[in-house]
């Protein structure tokens, strides 16, 4: 599973129905852990021959129904564009083009026709009442009223043609639409079984896993904790710095850790939002930098993660974002959101139970920035301790820290739009955590 997939449902989720969000949040904190004895890359080493292939097995058929199902839904979602579009091939759409073409220019001869063969008669009416007239000019005039009323018969029948022309190619346009509905639901039952092969594949690498027995469980627990500070606003077409600290508050060294980081932008109305395809990150690129990794390395949404390596005890890492805007991004707000894990080399690991997130302005160019404010503490599930004074080796890059807080055993609300509160409040912790977690287990089993 994705995790920019994952964490862009949730925003959408939470922008879209808060309320199962604040309902949600201990379900997801039940979200089952990883099961792991000696860490991920361990229990591969451990693996004889036969087990080993056996994994790799699971673990492709995993990785086929996972690029299955996104094959699918990207298919349909081509041909409802198409659908939508009237994209119903060249053949069809050229013919009904041709046709429409036709009618009008038969109703335009059968006019011109009709007109003739009027001004035809008025003129030998004329004639005839004329004493002075010639036998040449009656005959003539008749003739002319002759070849004017054939005209008419032709134009007429050239209108019944093109009207034909015209049933024949609305019902090849309607045919060619119930042809591509029929397919776009047929994809629906192939994304559906796609789906089921999916969670059956996963469920074979978890029972995999639970064959090898005694394995401990990931915990969730206060043992990374994050702040993130950032500006207020970012122009359109331009970057902007952001200062993630994550600290290390357990009572021991932890070997790896990592973040995730997700930047959304949120819609002006609900809805904008694609509840399957939210797609809120799209605007945005994120490159991070520390001091033990000086370039700047680019964040892949998809499935990426900055890794910290290894910090000591009390300790932290200073990481320094840039986060750039497109330059096809709308005005409007953005939040961005972050949380941590870790893993031992002893096999022990764990999920951070606190997210930090920041709120900011998109703005145009040459639009007036709104004046610097202190940036709000973060909400968090938990209320554990401060972190301690930090004694890493790290070299801080900049950028203050804070600790998010808790208000009566609620989360702490921030922010002052009409969105930002919905997500800050109620979706913040299943946002990161919950869905992070997710993530996090699935990515352990199968990705490891």
């Amino acid at each position: 599973m994705k995790i920019r997939r994952m964490l862009a449902t949730a925003v959408a989720a939470a922008v879209t129905t808060p309320v199962v969000f604040l309902s949600a949040g201990p379900a997801f904190a039940d979200t089952p852990k990883p099961a792991t004895s000696k860490g991920a890359a361990a229990q591969q080493d451990d693996l004889d021959g036969p087990d080993f292939e056996e994994l790799e097995r699971l673990e492709a058929a995993y990785a086929a129904a996972e690029q299955k199902v996104e094959d699918l839904t990207e298919q349909r979602e081509r041909l409802k564009n198409d659908l939508r579009a009237g994209n119903l091939g060249k053949e069809v759409v050229d013919e009904l083009a041709a046709a429409e073409q036709a009618v009008a220019d038969a109703a335009e001869r059968k006019t011109a026709a009709d007109t003739a063969l009027t001004v035809a008669k008025d003129a030998l009416t004329a004639i005839e009442a004329d004493p002075a007239a010639t036998p040449e000019q009656k005959t003539a005039a008749a003739e002319a009223v002759t070849t004017a009323e054939t005209e008419v018969e032709e134009a007429a029948g050239a209108v019944t043609d093109a009207d034909e022309r015209l049933d024949k190619a609305k019902t090849a346009w309607d045919d060619a639409r119930v042809a591509l509905s029929t397919k776009i639901g047929l994809l629906a039952e192939d994304i559906k079984a796609a789906e089921q092969e999916l969670a059956d594949a996963e469920a074979a690498v978890d029972a995999f896993w639970e064959d090898k027995g005694d394995f401990e469980e990931c915990v969730e627990d206060g043992a990374v904790r994050s702040t993130l500070t950032g500006p207020k606003t970012i122009t359109i077409g331009s970057s902007a710095n952001f200062s993630l600290t994550v600290k290390n508050t357990s009572d021991r060294d932890l070997d790896s850790v990592r973040s995730y980081l997700f930047a959304a932008q949120l819609p002006e109305s609900w809805e904008d939002i694609d509840e399957e395809h939210p797609d809120l990150d799209r605007y945005f690129d994120i490159d991070w930098k520390t001091a033990a990794n000086p370039k700047w390395t680019e964040l892949d949404f998809q499935d990426d993660a900055i890794e910290l390596g290894a910090i000591g005890k009390g300790g932290k890492v200073d990481v320094t974002l840039r986060l750039t805007v497109d330059e096809d991004a709308p005005a409007g707000e953005g939040i961005a959101f972050t949380t941590g894990e870790y893993e031992n080399e002893d096999g022990s690991c764990g999920i951070s139970e606190q997210y930090a997130e920041v709120e900011f302005d998109i703005v145009e160019p040459g639009a007036e920035p709104e004046p610097e404010e202190t940036a709000s503490p973060s909400p968090s599930p938990s209320t554990s301790t401060p972190a301690p004074a930090a004694t890493s080796g790290h070299t801080p890059q900049g950028g203050s820290s804070h600790i998010p807080v808790t208000t009566g055993g609620e989360l702490a609300a921030t922010g002052s739009s009409d969105v930002l509160p919905r997500v800050g409040t109620a979706a913040g912790a299943a946002l990161v955590l919950g869905a992070g977690a997710v993530f996090v287990a699935r990515r352990r089993k199968v990705n490891a």
